[in-house]
C-alpha cells in the first residue's frame, strides 16, 4: 500500500468533491426531466381514453348510421 501526502489527499478529496455535485445535479436534472415525461405522457394517455370513448361510440352507431343512410337513399330514388 502506497502513502499518500496531505496535498495529494485533498486534490482527491477535492475531485470527489467535483465528481459527487455532478453527480446530484445530473440527478437533479433526470428527476425534473423524467417529472415532465410523465406529465406529457398523463396528458396522452387522456386525449387516447377520449378517442377511445369516441371510437367506441362509432363503431357501435356506424351500422345503424349505414343502414339509415341506404334507406333514405333508397327513398329519395324510389320518389323520384
Amino acid at each position: 500500500m502506497e502513502e499518500v501526502t496531505r496535498e495529494e489527499f485533498s486534490q482527491l478529496a477535492s475531485r470527489v468533491s467535483v465528481v459527487t455535485r455532478y453527480i446530484l445535479e445530473q440527478s437533479r436534472r433526470n428527476g425534473d426531466d423524467l417529472a415532465a415525461v410523465k406529465t406529457r405522457l398523463d396528458r396522452v394517455e387522456q386525449k387516447l381514453d377520449g378517442l377511445d370513448a369516441r371510437f367506441t361510440g362509432f363503431v357501435r352507431d356506424f351500422p345503424r348510421t349505414v343502414a339509415e343512410t341506404v334507406r333514405e337513399v333508397l327513398r329519395e330514388r324510389g320518389e323520384r
